[in-house]
């Protein structure tokens, strides 16, 4: 298949000068203004936004001051940014429930601080680490990426993170590190699912990547979006984001990252293999067993505005092609 390289347009080239720098200076804390951009398949110009997020009331004051520094987003934009409010209340992340607005209204209880992830597996530094110990040195930077889920819609969120390549280097993995393995933290007592008799998910959560998927710069490890710290129903305090692969790759609230020489099983790669692959690509050609991936809706959208657009290869990121190649990505789906 020939994949077309998204127009290679930055935040600069794309907004005017008075909008620009005042998103510069939303980076030293005053309100974000969202970039405006050439939608795909359309000429229309995007909308700068005027929304911000906000800091939660338990962000430590090294988080807000870190996120606060982030250096403003340099990677191609495409489209309106998605409304917070919409990206913080339509959700999918069943430990706290399984309709969209569960995550929003189960959350509450939720402790994302203080915080700890397991370094482990074929590293030649494995250990315990505090959220703060990993992000020191880090220089955090504003993504905007587009998010498609497998269930065929899509946002736009402005993420703050690292890339994943960037922690991985410090622990040195072994060259028997062909995989990564993540997993979400466990406590049914503040994420309600995880103590249901009746789910079907074995939990914790399990999510992999490649090791070159892993480190390919596009990877994202996030601990806010909106120029804050990340809500509760939006993985916090830790995440994975992978935008040219489906949503529920980018695993949530993370507690453990294990290198590993054989493949994980995922979970939802457990529950349904056939409807859900280890690799998740976005792709428009390999249809969900009980719907198309040829179109997707972006969020927002209505009964009379239902905003559906053509979904592109590996979600319009064709600067990762290189990773498949002679891949049959049917069968490698």
């Amino acid at each position: 298949m020939l994949i077309k390289k998204s127009t290679d347009l930055t935040e600069a080239d794309v907004t005017p000068e008075s909008i620009y720098r005042a998103r510069r200076q939303f980076m030293k804390g005053s309100l974000l203004l969202g970039a405006g951009a050439l939608l795909p398949f359309n000429t229309a110009l995007a909308k700068p936004t005027q929304e911000a997020g906000q800091f939660g009331h338990d962000a430590p004051a090294w988080l807000k001051a870190q996120i606060n520094a982030a250096l403003p987003n340099q990677e191609p934009i495409h489209s309106d940014i998605t409304p917070y409010k919409i990206v913080t209340s339509y959700n999918n992340f069943y430990e706290f429930g399984y309709n969209k607005d569960d995550p929003q209204a189960n959350s509450s209880q939720f402790m994302p601080f203080p915080w700890q992830v397991e370094i482990a597996g074929e590293v030649a530094k494995p250990g315990h680490y505090h959220l703060d110990d990993l992000l020191k040195g880090m220089t955090l930077q504003e993504r905007i990426y587009r998010l498609r889920c497998v269930e065929a819609w899509s946002m736009v969120i402005p993420w703050i993170g690292f890339p994943l390549s960037a922690l991985l280097k410090r622990f040195e993995p072994t060259s028997r590190a062909k995989y990564v393995k993540f997993t979400t933290v466990l406590r049914p007592k503040q994420m309600p699912a995880q103590d249901s008799a009746f789910s079907s998910i074995d939990w914790p959560y399990v999510e992999g990547l490649r090791m070159d998927e892993a480190m390919h710069p596009l990877t994202l490890m996030a601990v806010g979006l909106y120029g804050k710290d990340l809500p509760n129903q939006s993985g916090a305090p830790f995440r994975l984001v992978v935008p040219w692969k489906y949503g529920f790759k980018s695993i949530k609230s993370i507690v453990k990252i294990e290198l590993v020489e054989q493949q994980p099983l995922n979970t939802w790669q457990k529950i349904a293999p056939n409807e859900y692959g280890f690799y998740a690509n976005v792709n428009p050609q390999v249809d969900h067993p009980r719907w198309s991936q040829k179109e997707e809706r972006r969020l927002p959208s209505g009964l009379f505005h239902p905003n559906i657009i053509p979904t592109q290869m590996f979600n319009g990121y064709a600067e990762v092609a290189s990773l498949y190649k002679g891949m049959d990505l049917h069968k490698n789906f």
